[in-house]
């Protein structure tokens, strides 16, 4: 089993800036591919940003150039939020696929952090 723990959400005003940070724990002998997703309410998990097999990674359209996201350690990743919009607001999770699955589907999931954007 994988443990991810999420950090860092919080409350900001638009245009203000937070950082989620994720720490994978447990069973890391195959290598992670780790990724930041979100929930709005009453809506499905969607992908904000994520790390392939290969160490490229994907930003959904909506905050390319407003977030990053870092690979920190093998098994720690984070997400600077830059120019952060109210629309941002949502519960974001870490979420981890294994390799020997090519990575293919994200099977551990943080609790979440909740990030509030007012205007």
């Amino acid at each position: 089993q994988v443990r991810l723990v999420e950090s860092g959400g919080g409350s900001v005003q638009a245009g203000g800036s937070l950082r989620l940070s994720c720490a994978a724990s447990g069973d890391t002998s195959s290598r992670l591919c780790m990724g930041w997703f979100r929930q709005f309410p009453g809506k499905g998990r969607e992908g904000v940003a994520r790390f392939y097999l290969d160490g490229s990674n994907w930003y959904e359209p909506s905050v390319k150039g407003r977030f990053t996201i870092s690979q920190d350690t093998d098994n720690n990743i984070s997400l600077q939020m830059d120019s952060l919009k109210p629309d941002d607001t949502a519960m974001y999770f870490c979420g981890a696929a294994r390799s020997d699955t090519g990575c293919s589907r994200f099977s551990y999931w943080g609790q979440g952090t909740q990030v509030t954007v007012s205007s």
